[in-house]
């Protein structure tokens, strides 16, 4: 295999942007590692009067990550985020306005491998949310796991993230006045063994917490798709039954997340290494759909029935190059959508409210 390698010549900013990529990827990697073997050696070589104060805040801090977490614009306005979303780059686009006076669910796909459109849009304070949704505070949900590994967590809560449990999912909604978005990558664990270029596969027969939790606070369900977070890397072939993918997920099932075998591009080279690809994101948001349920009474066929209006609206995102809000659309969207791309929706009805049940989203 003939190496390609990065000319000699490129400009500042793109190198920069480089690196910006590749400390947000090894962050994402080995930092908790790291900060994990920091505390451990504090505690082997007895630095008590380190280890012992920040032991004793943690365990009265346990809680914060499910308590809206502890952001801090200055992190989150870091330089260093500009470039990371000028990499990609990573675009939000807004078909429809939202209330600042309630609460909303972003319901985000597909979950990729680092899930980069997320963090871009959510967790720095240089996409386009502020403009698009002022008087919105955006929450992302990640795994309780990244708040357990102790320095970790500090540095994970000041970009936004919180904790993805139903504590946490209901201290957001449930917040007087409005303008408070949690997001949550519906797919998770499971979609990211199945993130492969040219295709999506979505996860959502089994995701029915979120539909009781926007019942039970009331808020608006908005279906979010990413396009492009599944062009970023390329994974070893793991299809439904191999080997691979029977150790994927039971480790899984043990560690709480998955393991995706990922590769993409270097630094200084373009055929391997861990660095994701120049492809651009999309992140498209659709109308917010909401349903009055009287107390807490959840009937399975109300559920379902929101449920499926909720999710299965995003179906419409395929098609938004036929719909009146083509004129509010970008045209690097039209390109990544007439992209040739394998659409599969794993479980759910079809749409409620649309003839042609699930159009473009299944392909043999």
């Amino acid at each position: 295999m003939k190496v390609e390698f990065a000319p000699l010549n490129i400009p500042l900013a793109r190198r920069l942007q480089t690196a910006a990529v590749l400390q947000w990827v090894l962050s994402f990697l080995l930092l908790a590692q790291v900060c994990l073997g920091i505390i451990v050696l504090l505690i082997i070589y007895n630095y008590w009067f380190l280890y012992i104060p920040y032991l004793t805040w943690l365990y009265f801090d346990w809680q914060t990550p499910e308590q809206g977490g502890r952001r801090s614009d200055w992190v989150r306005s870091w330089t260093i985020w500009r470039y990371f979303k000028d990499y990609f780059p990573i675009q939000l686009v807004k078909t429809w306005d939202l209330d600042p006076s309630h609460n909303y669910i972003f319901g985000f796909h597909p979950h990729g491998v680092l899930v980069v459109g997320a963090f871009g849009n959510f967790c720095t304070n240089y996409s386009e949310f502020k403009e698009l949704f002022p008087g919105f505070t955006a929450y992302l949900h990640v795994l309780p796991f990244w708040f357990r590994c102790p320095f970790f967590r500090e540095y994970l809560m000041s970009s936004g993230p919180v904790s993805v449990s139903k504590k946490s999912v209901s201290h957001v909604l449930r917040k007087e006045g409005g303008g408070n978005i949690s997001v949550i990558v519906l797919g998770g664990a499971e979609e990211s063994l199945d993130a492969h270029p040219g295709k999506f596969t979505l996860f959502i027969r089994q995701r029915k917490g979120f539909v009781k939790m926007a019942l039970t606070h009331g808020a608006y369900l908005v279906p979010v798709f990413s396009f492009g977070e599944n062009e970023l890397f390329k994974q070893i072939s793991n299809p439904e039954g191999s080997w691979l993918r029977t150790v994927q997920e039971k480790l899984q099932k043990i560690m709480g997340f998955a393991l995706p075998l990922f590769h993409a591009r270097g630094i200084f080279q373009y055929n391997f290494g861990l660095m994701p690809y120049r492809k651009p994101i999309h992140t498209v948001g659709l109308y917010p759909w909401h349903m009055e349920v009287p107390g807490l009474v959840f009937e399975l066929e109300l559920q379902l029935l929101v449920y499926a209006t909720a999710t299965w609206s995003s179906s419409s995102i395929f098609d938004l190059h036929h719909s009146s809000w083509q004129g509010w659309m970008l045209n690097p969207l039209s390109k990544a959508r007439d992209s040739h791309t394998s659409w599969i929706l794993v479980g759910g009805p079809p749409h409620p409210c649309s003839s042609d049940p699930a159009p473009n989203l299944r392909a043999d």
